[in-house]
């Protein structure tokens, strides 16, 4: 700002400048006087004031004060620039108006003047008297100046206070912002105060706003501070944490209007805790650190549509850089520019980085253009894309859509106008018109508001009751039936608008106006005539009538009768007659459509009824808004390839038009769909959703509240394709090749073509000295196809820049941005220069081919190969890496085994003889991913035997085309190939192959994102497509099997063979040595052609059938033959065969065998003989034979056809009966010897008999056997160790044991010889091998071999290590256990258990004692040792025989008696008891 003071030296009136010197005063009001900036409202006028007055106008104002000035501006402090624009403060002289700045002039003057002389007298003078006097007489004028300017500021104010109270009129204006508040960031913590200057008359009241909720300074006091002194206003946010970044919104207010200011507050954390020695709060402004924000919105949703009811989300992922921590953007969504807010139907969320908005459920009303909107305190960025809403399946077939936008207007206490829009289907019938129905809030219950439908788009709704709130819907109806009901309207109260704006502004903040309401209506006062009585609307359902109550006073318990009189009379008629209205409107209803009416209105209450109001003036009923006219010149511009911009001139004078409906058709379908179903309210508009190539036409209506106008007239009809723009710039501009007078430019293709093929490019050149640029020169005046072009007539030794411009069938585009500044001079390296145009195709998950150019400056010598880099996208310079270690001779090289989904990119150097050059300019980054729906080059061979390479893609589009090349080098010469392109897909024919046609086939389609593909016709790959070309010009009938043969039921001969394909026109030659066969007796002939099968019967072979048999087929121009050769022994062998066929035939005819006689071993080892037999009835027998005898004969055998069994090992009679189930239990006998024999099976009826014999004897028997042993052998178990007394012994169980088994006992690998140490063994079911007194030398591997008579089954155990060991100690256990039982000392019997003996008599006992050594013998009596003595004799001779004798008994010696032997290996013992009993005689005698 040019001449603006400095913030520090802006006065202002709450700044305090008695820190300035007087010098500085005096400095500065010079400077102000000169100041070309003014501090009134014009610089003419201010000077003028300040010229034209002097000390006597002071005066005379000061006489009276209480005169208004006239004409006087408005003083402003304000700098302006030429354009009006405030850019800062101006101080003035003094602070008030200038009128009184001469009386000020002549004293500045004379003190200057007296500090002059001074400065004089002090250079001739030295004395320090002098200097001091001087100086004290300079501060008694300065305070002396300062006292007067303060009295003068003082009378100025209070001057300037009385005019604004004189004319308040004439000063008040709305607030402005003086000095805006500033953003702010701040470190976490900290404190931050925002500030602003704010003018306005009166003066504003200011609210400060937090995300634009109020900030309470009382509830948060140590939060915030507010402060407001002199009109500056402050807010101070006292240590902030990231809860306080947020936008803060300042707001003035005063009666003429409100104006709002912004800023945002960004709070920062330090990376580790906060430091103490961080600058804590003060006061006046804080310093922002300043931070840049840089938002992109990507992952963008893009046009959706949906369907009423649906729920669908639209969201982007927005990234802000740089990220701070908790830092949140202010996220907005927009429909249509109009800002959303959450509600029941849209929800809201931010997730830090990514917007979401769901539409809960979908209405017409949520149609429109969609825009995110992110904030931050750098700017915002937005995106916006399109919500089409479809209807909802109608429940009636073929009924209207849902209105929509439904709205309550003019609510009052009984009355609303509820409004909404038609839709844009109805249905293929017109629609007969609305109900509108109502839903009391807080209620479910819908009530109809009109019986007949209403055609007008606007309804007034009465009866209703005061104060309740009220919601709307509406529906449409034609004569297929009735639409789904719209969305509901926004709750609405039945009240007066005084009211509703009385309760709304309760809440509010102050606006300056001050309501006044009657508190208590004065009573008994009729009221006078309504005012202003007139007819808002009037349709033929209805007329509206409003009017203003009465200025009277006593109008709280006013009501209205409306009365309407036919126009030309003077009846008048009370339309209300019964409920006197409350609202100064009124609908009336049921008038005649055609007549004319008039209207009054009285006011009533308790009082009375007043007079009437005057009449309006007559009115004709009948719709008032007309139809809109029919839209006109629609006008379809290609847009994308699924949209088309619609545009059309307006209906003409269209009144309260509410938009426009576009439909779209495809041409000559005569089916029209809608392309909005809301409608839009300009002339354009994009319809989307169309089918990429197809044609459209488009039609457009106009709607307004009385209805929908007649469709325009069809546009033409447009190609649903891209809309074609002039190309983007080139990019990459690198020199090729530099001469003294020339360079060669090459250059990039544009990232967007604008549609077309780019027809050329256009070369700009300027010279560039000394940093400075030039003139743009044309290098040249045609365009160029290629990209790279030599820049001639240059100046050697000069610098260029240059630019370019590609052109298609659009225009010529902008210009690239100037190249580097090259230098012109000759080029004298030795090695190549770069390669140029490269080019990736066939990009694939892990291949691609690159392609490009060799370079222009081949160097020294010729470009001899070229080495290719790779490296990924991100990766650094240092990253690159040789795809090839060998150099490639071509200009294109496949690269192989990449990672799929890797971001590449690559360059390409030339060599030549003195080596590597410079490298290419990289390609742009690549993905190695195949994508969806890509296809390959396919070869194929027509029937014709024409080749040809076939390539499909499915991204074609209108404009693209598929190039065909060579070893990737453009087809030209069309001799040898024929390219054919129809729709997607295009094919090239080979004329003539031949060995020159060997190459590498590519072919890529333009427009579309990469679409191409290669195919290597090799030597190998050309032979076989050569042979496979012979086979269809010169084809061959396909044979699924030769001719052969085969024999029938009753030795019928047949001939058959099958062709893989023939048509119905195909036929057969039956031949036989070379004559034609016909169809007769002999021959049968048979041609299938459905299944192929050709096949020709005989019923029977004769020697003169002897010979070659040929099938000859044709089928068209397709021919083959079969034959079949039968001479000598084949011949005789198949004669044969069909000679017992017929007997076999002739034998099936009786009982017979269908499986003959043999036999089956059964899991238990039962031998049964079993044959399956056939064609049996009841009387039917078989009889079985063995050797001639007859066995077993079955009679009445009752099936036609089954299997007949003998077991041949027959049962004993029962061994065993079960007593509890009745079962008998046989002993099976086992199969041996005496069973071999020669087996018969009769079969024999009066139809005939049939026999089968099985020779079990010999082989047979043997074979037989060798199959029972085989069971055996598989039922046996493995091998296992156990020990006895007398060693170890190894054996295995079989299920079954048969006599004849034979079983091998080896001893690693060798057969054992048997002796009486080793034996072996059966026992039941268990074979063993028996080591008597083992030793180590026993120790290895044993196995049991059972001989099947085939390979055998070898059981195998290892006696060895731990398993010996155990063995071995169990054997030594147990021999000692037996030595010890056979040793130990026993009783071995002649006790007997009782001995009952005759008083007196003698008894004599004696028992075997046994036992090494000789057992000690022991006698006891009732468990008491007894000794031998005279009476009782005890006797133990030989070591082997006890005795026991009592030489006469007594009755004492009756008792339990017991033999006790003992010796080292043990002690047994043996009882017996002695009764004696007195005989009678001697009883007798003692008594």
């Amino acid at each position: 700002m040019s001449g603006s003071l400095p913030f520090y030296q802006k006065h202002h009136r709450h700044y305090d400048r008695d820190y300035r010197s007087k010098e500085t005063v005096s400095k500065l009001s010079q400077y102000q006087t000169s100041s070309r900036y003014t501090a009134g409202s014009s610089t003419s006028a201010a000077t003028s004031r300040s010229s034209g007055l002097n000390v006597s106008t002071h005066y005379g104002l000061e006489a009276s004060r209480l005169s208004p000035i006239l004409k006087r501006a408005k003083p402003t402090y304000l700098a302006v620039d030429k354009d009006h624009q405030i850019i800062g403060y101006v101080v003035p002289i003094f602070r008030g108006s200038q009128e009184f700045g001469s009386g000020f002039s002549s004293r500045e003057e004379a003190r200057v003047r007296d500090s002059s002389k001074y400065m004089a007298r002090r250079d001739l003078f030295t004395s320090g008297m002098e200097m001091e006097r001087s100086e004290q007489t300079s501060r008694r004028e300065a305070i002396r100046e300062t006292a007067e300017r303060i009295s003068l500021n003082k009378r100025i104010h209070e001057h300037g206070v009385h005019f604004k109270r004189m004319n308040e009129d004439s000063l008040m204006h709305t607030p402005e912002f003086v000095i805006k508040p500033r953003s702010h960031t701040v470190w976490e913590k900290q404190c931050v105060r925002l500030h602003c200057t704010v003018s306005g008359w009166p003066d504003p009241r200011v609210v400060w706003y937090k995300n634009n909720v109020a900030i309470d300074p009382v509830g948060h006091g140590d939060k915030y501070k507010l402060e407001s002194k002199y009109n500056m206003h402050s807010l101070e946010i006292n240590r902030c944490d990231f809860d306080d970044t947020a936008q803060y919104r300042v707001s003035a207010m005063n009666s003429k209007g409100e104006l709002s200011s912004f800023a945002s507050v960004v709070v920062k954390r330090f990376k580790g805790d906060m430091d103490e020695s961080l600058p804590s709060a003060r006061h006046g402004p804080v310093c922002e650190y300043g931070v840049n924000f840089k938002t992109h919105i990507v992952d963008k949703f893009g046009v959706t549509f949906g369907r009423e009811g649906e729920t669908i989300s639209l969201g982007c992922t927005v990234i802000i850089s740089p990220a701070l921590h908790r830092y949140q953007p202010e996220i907005q969504w927009y429909r249509d520019d109009v800002l959303l807010s959450p509600s029941k139907w849209y929800n809201m969320h931010w997730s830090g980085d990514h917007a979401t908005m769901t539409l809960t459920h979908l209405n017409k009303e949520d149609e429109g253009l969609y825009t995110l909107r992110v904030t931050t305190k750098s700017g915002y960025e937005t995106y916006s894309a399109y919500v089409f809403v479809r209807d909802s399946e109608a429940e009636v077939e073929r009924a209207p859509g849902a209105p929509l936008d439904v709205r309550c207007l003019d609510a009052n206490k009984d009355y609303i106008i509820v409004t909404w829009k038609q839709p844009a289907v109805d249905g293929g019938d017109s629609i007969l018109g609305y109900f509108v129905d109502r839903c009391e809030v807080g209620t479910n219950h819908w009530v109809q508001c009109n019986d007949t439908p209403v055609k007008f788009a606007r309804f007034p709704v009465t009866g209703l009751v005061e104060g309740r709130s009220y919601m709307f819907r509406v529906r449409a109806v034609n004569q297929n039936g009735m639409s789904h009901p719209s969305r509901v309207s926004e709750p609405v109260a039945a009240m007066d608008p005084s009211d509703r704006a009385r309760i709304r502004g309760a809440s509010a903040p102050w606006t300056g106006q001050i309501i006044v309401t009657e508190e208590e209506p004065a009573e008994g006062i009729v009221p006078g005539r309504p005012l202003e009585l007139q007819v808002t609307e009037a349709t033929k359902n209805y007329v509206v009538l409003s009017w203003k109550p009465p200025g009277d006073k006593g109008l709280e318990g006013v009501m209205y009768y409306v009365e309407k009189c036919v126009a030309g009379s003077d009846t008048w008629q009370r339309v209300n007659t019964e409920i006197p209205v409350k609202s100064p409107r009124f609908a009336l209803f049921d008038l005649a459509e055609g007549n004319s009416y008039s209207f009054r209105v009285r006011c009533c209450n308790a009082a009375g009824v007043g007079e009437p109001s005057d009449p309006t003036e007559a009115t004709t009923v009948g719709d008032k808004l007309d139809i809109p006219s029919a839209p006109s010149k629609v006008v379809p511009i290609r847009n994308t390839d699924t949209s088309v911009v619609v545009s059309w001139q307006a209906s003409s004078e269209a009144k309260e038009l509410v938009g426009y409906y576009i439909e779209a058709s495809v041409l000559d379908s005569n089916e029209w769909e809608p392309c909005n179903n809301k409608p839009v309210n300009v002339t354009r508009f994009i319809c989307h959703g169309l089918t990429t190539g197809e044609k459209y036409v488009f039609r457009v209506r106009a709607v307004n509240a009385a209805g929908l106008s007649q469709f325009s007239p069809e546009s033409e009809p447009v190609e649903v394709k891209a809309a074609i723009a002039s190309p983007a710039p080139p990019y990459g501009i690198t020199v090729l090749e530099c001469v003294f007078d020339s360079m060669v430019l090459s250059w990039k293709q544009p990232t967007f073509i604008g549609g077309a093929d780019i027809t050329g490019y256009f070369v700009d050149y300027r010279e560039v000295i000394d940093g400075v640029t030039g003139k743009w020169h044309e290098a040249n005046i045609r365009s160029i196809s290629e990209r790279a072009y030599r820049v001639s007539d240059l100046k050697e030794k000069r610098k260029y820049q240059f630019q370019v411009r590609a052109a298609n069938m659009a225009g010529v585009g902008i210009p690239s941005l100037p190249s580097d500044t090259f230098l012109c001079e000759e080029w004298t390296i030795a090695v190549p220069g770069p390669p140029h145009d490269l080019q990736v195709r066939e990009v694939r998950s892990d291949s691609l081919v690159l392609l490009w150019k060799p370079p222009v400056y081949q160097g020294r010598d010729p470009v001899n190969g070229f080495y290719i880099d790779i490296k990924e996208a991100d990766a650094p310079v240092e990253a690159w890496k040789g795809v090839n270690t060998k150099a490639n001779e071509k200009t294109f090289f496949k690269i192989k085994n990449l990672k799929e989904g890797g971001n590449f990119v690559f360059r390409v150097r030339a060599q030549n003889k003195a080596g590597v050059g410079q490298t290419s300019e990289e390609t742009e980054p690549v993905i190695a991913v195949t994508k969806p729906g890509t296809k390959e080059i396919v070869v194929d061979v027509d029937d014709d035997g024409v080749i040809s390479l076939n390539f499909e893609s499915c991204d074609t589009t209108p404009d693209s085309k598929f190039v065909w090349s060579k070893n990737y080098e453009e087809i030209e010469d069309t001799s040898r190939l024929t390219i054919e392109t129809k729709g997607n897909k295009s094919k090239t024919i080979f004329n003539t192959p031949a060995e020159e046609d060997i190459g590498i086939y590519s072919c890529i389609v333009t427009h579309t994102d990469g679409a191409s593909s290669s195919y290597t016709l090799s030597e190998e790959e050309l032979k076989r497509l050569l042979e496979v070309s012979h086979d269809h010009k010169f084809p061959v009938i396909p044979l699924k099997s030769e001719l052969a043969v085969e024999l029938l039921e009753k030795g019928k001969v047949r001939f058959w063979l099958q062709a893989d394909k023939m048509s119905a026109n195909g036929k057969v030659d039956y031949i036989f040595n070379d004559n034609l066969i016909s169809q007769g007796d002999k021959y049968k002939l048979n041609f299938d052609k459905n299944t192929g099968v050709i096949e020709m019967i005989m019923d029977s072979l004769t020697p003169a059938d002897e010979g070659t048999f040929t099938f000859k087929l044709q089928d068209g121009k397709a021919t083959n033959q079969s034959s079949l050769v039968l001479i000598g022994d084949v011949f005789k062998e198949l004669q044969k065969e069909s000679e017992f066929q017929m007997k076999e035939w002739v034998r099936k005819q009786g009982p017979h065998f269908i499986e003959y006689l043999g036999y089956e071993v059964t899991p238990e080892c039962c031998v049964v003989l079993k044959c399956k037999v056939g064609n049996m009835k009841k009387d039917t027998s078989a009889l079985w034979y063995k050797d001639g005898q007859e066995i077993k004969a079955d009679e009445n055998l009752g099936f036609t056809e089954g299997v007949l069994k003998l077991e041949i090992a027959q049962r004993d009679s029962p061994a065993d009966k079960a007593d509890y189930a009745d079962d008998i239990i046989w002993r099976r006998l086992k199969i041996s010897k005496k069973d071999s024999g020669v087996y018969e099976v009769v079969l024999k009826d009066d139809r005939g008999k049939d026999t089968s014999t099985l020779n079990l004897t010999d082989k047979g028997f043997k074979d037989l056997m060798n199959e029972v042993f085989s069971f055996i052998a598989n039922s046996s178990t493995p091998l296992k160790i156990t020990s006895t007394e007398n060693g170890i012994r190894l054996y295995t169980f079989v299920s079954y044991y048969n006599d004849l088994l034979q079983v091998t006992w080896h001893y690693k690998d060798s057969a054992i010889s048997f002796s009486d140490r080793i034996k072996s063994g059966v026992v039941g079911e268990q074979l063993w091998l028996q080591i008597s007194e083992p030793s180590e030398k026993d120790m290895g591997k044993y196995a049991i071999e059972f001989n099947d008579g085939k390979g055998g089954l070898r059981r195998t155990v290892e006696l060895s290590g731990q398993a010996f060991d155990d063995a071995f100690a169990e054997f030594q256990r147990l021999k000692a256990a037996a030595i010890a039982e056979r040793s130990r000392a026993r009783v071995a019997g002649g006790l007997p258990d009782v001995v009952t003996i005759q008083e007196g008599k003698a008894l004599n006992l004696t028992c075997n004692i046994s036992g090494d050594p000789v057992p000690e013998v022991t006698w006891l009596k009732n468990d008491r040792e007894i000794t031998s003595d005279e009476h009782c004799i005890l006797k133990f001779e030989s070591g082997k025989f006890a005795s026991f004798t009592i030489t006469g008994v007594n009755i004492s010696d009756s008792g339990k008696y017991s033999i006790l032997v003992k010796n080292k290996y043990g002690t047994e013992s043996g009882d017996f008891t002695v009764s004696v009993f007195i005989s009678e005689g001697a009883a007798s005698k003692k008594k």
